[in-house]
């Protein structure tokens, strides 16, 4: 259950309060006079902050190498894909000719 910081317009006071949401829609509803004080942003918490993308699992990578393997020439393979010494020497001199 959150910690709510409220203000009493009435009384001019300013408490804390810990309530479940329904408790607290319940108190704003009954109580017009009761406002919420918003001292501080709330804490957002996620890999999406800092630049820091969404962590794959095994699961998704290997996926994604089957798929790379079943079409070598496309930008998947090259990201994704096993190759061999040989393969990969080929298409580097054919990447270099502009066959690819």
């Amino acid at each position: 259950m959150p910690t709510y910081t409220l203000f009493n317009e009435q009384a001019g006071v300013e408490y804390e309060d810990f309530l479940t949401i329904a408790e607290y829609e319940q108190l704003l509803k009954d109580s017009p006079f009761i406002k919420r004080v918003w001292d501080n942003a709330p804490a957002i918490v996620g890999d999406h902050m800092m630049g820091v993308g969404p962590k794959v699992d095994g699961g998704f990578n290997e996926n994604m190498s089957r798929i790379a393997e079943a079409h070598p020439g496309s930008p998947m393979s090259d990201r994704y894909g096993k190759s061999s010494t040989k393969s990969s020497k080929t298409r580097a001199i054919l990447k270099k000719h502009g066959a690819i």
